[in-house]
């Protein structure tokens, strides 16, 4: 039995296939000439709350909402509670209860062994981060001997589930890494062969972009040059130990110039922006509220058209979503309290497309770039070559099938079945994450996940839609 996505346009070569998708429940053929198959999505920042906050997201509603917005591989940060920093939890700390009732050590232990302990296939590839602190306080750098083993390697000492969620980048998501023990933890990166995904901020008060919208609302600003400080602090550290440092959710358009001319010295320096620094700028804040308070703020409308023209121009590598759960009650509390961050697994794709593609900036082909192509790559992973499955599976056919059981290794297999012209709605109550803050909800975007595809597998759909 299978799902056959008929006449369906390959993303980067723009042949058009049959493509076999095995599955377990139903023997159809789709009629998939509007649609178009692609790598699947990936995604180096995205925050699960689990353990120790799953009132926001658990891994099944954070994996969910992923394989809804077509991702088949995710990063996530470690913010967790206890934090992920490999060292052992111990009974009476926060959050660590539940780690010590599954019988685990640490909070990566718990993680990578989550389906077993909860009895559950989760429908999303995932690694893990590590704390760049311990207890991602700032104060002390965490300890390789606590979390080295459970990177990439040692297989023969590793179960399936090691093997599959290893320990893959080094961060203090959150919190730029404090300049106090900077050279240590490069060292630590240095030493392990990780990379460093660096929160390009610190800023000790302020809420909101700095600006007429800031003083507007009566809440204290944050200077666009808090950004700045640390991005240029660290390129210059770059420079003196060939570290590679990821900057993550960059926002303003200094930053992005001191990147790229990081870049262009050939300093090992890559960086993400995020969908709502693409599309909001801080005037969002006096439609949206509290859905509109981010880390970074969002910026000035200056910086958001830098923010596009650094994706034009290749300074941007990928996109990330920073998926950021929290309780509406929580978002309410106003804009000294309210925590910050916003859900965007679920609407990512659609938002970027509309802003990007649709507003003439960027190809089709240069968006699944940036969210499937290269966050792999920076995760060490190789993106499902189409075409070369086509090469090797189905060379003398004029139409070609692709059938994915047939092809050597279905297990590597991910992919995305994409509508690129799809308009359609978003709509936040229907979303699989817990979680309900973003200020998206009800745009008109376009472009949209029908189906996402994990080791030849359909995790997820929205066949009904195509029958």
């Amino acid at each position: 039995m299978a799902v056959t996505f008929t006449n369906i346009r390959v993303w980067d070569t723009g042949e058009r296939i049959d493509l076999v998708v095995p599955d377990e429940t139903r023997d159809v053929a789709l009629d998939a000439s509007a649609l178009t198959v692609a790598p699947g999505l990936e995604d180096p920042h995205v925050h699960f709350r689990d353990p120790g906050q799953t009132y926001k997201e658990s891994m099944v509603s954070g994996c969910a909402a992923a394989a809804s917005g077509g991702y088949t591989n995710v990063l996530i940060m470690p913010n967790t509670v206890p934090a992920m920093d490999g060292q052992r939890v111990h009974e009476g700390e926060p959050g660590a209860q539940e780690v010590l009732d599954a019988g685990c050590a640490n909070v990566i232990d718990y993680l990578q062994h989550y389906e077993q302990i909860h009895d559950v296939t989760l429908p999303v590839r995932y690694e893990l981060c590590v704390c760049a602190t311990k207890d991602r306080a700032g104060k002390v750098p965490s300890d390789p001997a606590a979390w080295a083993w459970y990177m990439p390697g040692h297989d023969s000492e590793k179960d399936a589930a090691q093997i599959a969620h290893p320990v893959t980048a080094m961060s203090d998501d959150g919190s730029a890494v404090p300049t106090p023990v900077l050279r240590a933890v490069f060292q630590n990166v240095k030493d392990t062969g990780l990379y460093l995904i660096e929160h390009c901020e610190h800023h000790d008060t302020g809420a909101v972009n700095e600006g007429p919208v800031s003083r507007a609302l009566g809440v204290p600003g944050i200077p666009e040059d808090t950004e700045l400080a640390i991005v240029q602090r660290d390129i210059d550290l770059v420079r003196e130990t060939g570290v590679h440092v990821h900057f993550q959710h960059v926002s303003t358009a200094i930053s992005f110039d001191a990147i790229r001319r990081a870049k262009a010295e050939g300093l090992p320096i890559t960086c993400e922006t995020a969908p709502h620094y693409l599309a909001l700028n801080d005037e969002a804040l006096l439609k949206y509220g509290t859905l509109a308070k981010m880390n970074p703020p969002l910026r000035s409308e200056k910086d958001r058209q830098a923010t596009i023209a650094a994706i034009a121009d290749g300074t941007v590598d990928m996109i990330a979503t920073d998926h950021a759960p929290h309780t509406l009650d929580e978002k309410r509390l106003g804009f000294l309290e309210a925590p910050n961050g916003i859900i965007g697994l679920e609407c990512a794709f659609g938002v970027c497309h509309k802003i990007l593609v649709d507003g003439g900036y960027i190809s089709d082909e240069r968006l699944i770039e940036l969210m499937a192509l290269n966050p792999a790559s920076l995760m060490g992973r190789h993106s499902t070559d189409i075409a070369g499955l086509l090469n090797t599976s189905a060379r003398c056919a004029t139409t070609r099938t692709l059938d994915l059981a047939a092809t050597e290794h279905p297990e590597s297999n991910d992919l995305v079945i994409l509508g690129l012209d799809d308009e359609w709605t978003v709509a936040a109550d229907e979303f699989k994450s817990n979680a309900r803050n973003t200020p998206f909800d009800g745009w008109q975007v376009t472009g949209r996940p029908y189906a996402t595809i994990i080791g030849s597998r359909l995790v997820f759909h929205r066949l009904d839609a195509l029958d």
